[in-house]
């Protein structure tokens, strides 16, 4: 005799389901008016800048601030395209290397046991605890006694050393099932083969929020207080200079803010996919 098996009807309501969607997207609307303010503030004509109660969108849009900006960009006695690639090297080379050094020492750290490991973690839990303002003065001294300065290595090294991207990793590293590294040990598989075949392609999504923590940390870095020369110095730096001038470049002021805002946002909207990834797609199955 079969038995006939009920079937269990999720308790859902169109009505329900039209709230929290109408909900949600009032706290997305929420969320986006920073961006919206920056990108209605890069095409506002200065006597709107200067408006007061300033007005949250712009009325009569102009492409001055932009064309303000590339004037300056381009009177500059240094190329402005050396600014740019001073940035995205520190950048995507300081991320890089942080990324994979955060997450081959949180392997080591939660898949392997060695003297002093608790110790070391918690070091690495100490250092979260302090604001870079602390730190700014040793690690200018270190710097200088290291003979780093007027150098990239001034800024790559200590975000490579940042302790929030090992944190993060090491957190993610103890999710991995032990069973699964030792069934590719016994396939004959060596220590890196595990952490480059199995570890890393499991802690994906971890890895790209680490990504996108270290793109923006370096984008956004000034870098004055260690890079004196100005074929060396950063973009954020030489943007800051242009519009130090006064209250005349408020315009261009506002077109920066969009231009330094587009790189990171479109790195972020690359990666989302990657960061809301689950265990589960990394081919970990109950």
């Amino acid at each position: 005799m079969a038995v006939k098996v009920k079937r269990r009807t999720p308790n859902r309501s169109l009505y329900g389901d039209l709230i929290n969607i109408l909900v949600l997207a009032g706290f997305a609307m929420f969320m986006a008016l920073p961006l919206v303010y920056a990108v209605n503030n890069a095409f506002k004509p200065l006597e709107e800048l200067f408006q007061f109660p300033p007005k949250f969108f712009v009325r009569n849009p102009t492409l001055d601030n932009i064309r303000d900006l590339f004037t300056l960009m381009n009177s500059s006695w240094v190329p402005f395209t050396r600014y740019i690639f001073n940035t995205v090297f520190i950048t995507v080379v300081g991320s890089g290397i942080h990324m994979f050094v955060a997450s081959l020492a949180a392997y080591a750290l939660a898949k392997h046991q060695f003297p002093g490991q608790k110790l070391f973690f918690n070091m690495v839990i100490l250092a979260l605890m302090f604001s870079p303002h602390v730190t700014a003065i040793p690690n200018y001294l270190i710097i200088s006694k290291l003979g780093w300065l007027d150098t990239y290595l001034a800024l790559i090294v200590p975000a490579i050393a940042a302790p929030l991207g090992l944190f993060l990793m090491k957190q993610f590293m103890e999710q991995i099932p032990v069973s699964l590294l030792e069934s590719a040990r016994l396939d004959g598989a060596s220590e890196l083969t595990v952490f480059r075949k199995v570890a890393l392609p499991i802690v994906k999504p971890a890895l790209m929020t680490l990504l996108i923590f270290s793109f923006q940390s370096l984008w956004n870095m000034n870098g004055g207080t260690f890079i004196y020369n100005e074929a060396l110095k950063t973009l954020p730096t030489a943007l800051q200079q242009i519009v130090a001038t006064g209250f005349s470049r408020a315009g261009a002021a506002s077109a920066i803010a969009l231009f330094m805002m587009i790189v990171p946002l479109s790195v972020f909207i690359i990666s989302q996919s990657n960061v809301m990834e689950t265990m589960s797609t990394s081919g970990i199955k109950d």
